[in-house]
C-alpha cells in the first residue's frame, strides 16, 4: 500500500517545478524583465530554496525552459494534427514557434554560452524542429492541402526571417500577418487557383 504522505511531496514538487518553468518561460520572454532567480521564485510563489532544489543554477533553469519549449514544439506537431487539418495545424504550429523564439530572446546570452560549451545541442534542436515541420508537411501532402515542393528547411528559414523582422523597431507589419501570408503560399489549393 502506498502511503499518501509519501506521494504528496512528489506531487507538490512536480507542481512547483511546472510553476517555476511557466513563470521562467514568461519572464524570460518579456523584454527587459528582471530575470533573477529570486524574482522567478517570488513570482512562482515558492521559496528560493525550492527553485534551487529544482534548478541549481540559472543555466539549469534556462536549459529546462529551452528543452520544455522544444518538447512543446516537437510534440505540438502531432497534437495539432490530431485536432485539426494540416494547414490549420501548420499555422498554429507557427504561433508556437513564435512563442519559442520570444522565450529564446530573453535567455539568448545564456543559451549561446551553453551552445558553445555543448550543454545544449543546436544541431539536435534543429533536427527536432525540422522533423516537427516535416510531420505537418507530410500530413498536408497526404490530404492535398499543403504544397509538396516546399521543404521543412525552407519553412524554418521563412519563420526565422519573419520573427527576426517583425519585432524590429520601425516595422509596422506584424508577425501574424506575415505568418498568414506564408501559410497562403504553402496552401496547394490557393496556388493552383492562382495559376489556373
Amino acid at each position: 500500500m502506498v502511503d499518501r504522505e509519501s506521494r504528496a511531496p512528489r506531487a507538490d514538487a512536480a507542481r512547483n517545478r511546472e510553476q517555476l518553468l511557466q513563470v521562467a518561460t514568461r519572464v524570460l520572454a518579456a523584454p527587459g524583465a528582471e530575470t533573477s532567480m529570486r524574482a522567478i521564485a517570488r513570482e512562482a510563489g515558492v521559496g528560493i530554496g525550492t527553485l534551487y532544489r529544482h534548478f541549481p543554477t540559472r543555466e539549469a533553469l534556462v536549459e529546462a525552459v529551452y528543452r520544455d519549449q522544444v518538447g512543446r514544439l516537437t510534440n505540438g506537431a502531432h497534437d495539432l494534427l490530431a485536432d485539426c487539418a494540416p494547414a490549420v495545424a501548420m499555422r498554429r504550429w507557427m504561433d508556437l514557434f513564435g512563442d519559442w523564439i520570444a522565450t529564446k530572446n530573453g535567455m539568448l546570452d545564456t543559451l549561446l554560452t551553453m551552445i558553445e560549451s555543448d550543454t545544449v545541442s543546436h544541431a539536435r534542436t534543429r533536427d527536432e524542429l525540422l522533423n516537427a515541420i516535416s510531420t505537418i508537411l507530410t500530413a498536408g501532402h497526404t490530404v492535398g492541402d499543403l504544397r509538396p515542393d516546399v521543404t521543412a528547411e525552407e519553412i524554418a528559414a521563412a519563420l526565422i526571417g519573419i520573427f527576426t523582422v517583425a519585432h524590429q523597431p520601425g516595422h509596422t507589419v506584424t508577425a501574424d500577418r506575415l505568418l498568414d501570408i506564408l501559410l497562403d503560399g504553402l496552401r496547394l489549393q490557393r496556388r493552383e487557383q492562382g495559376l489556373a
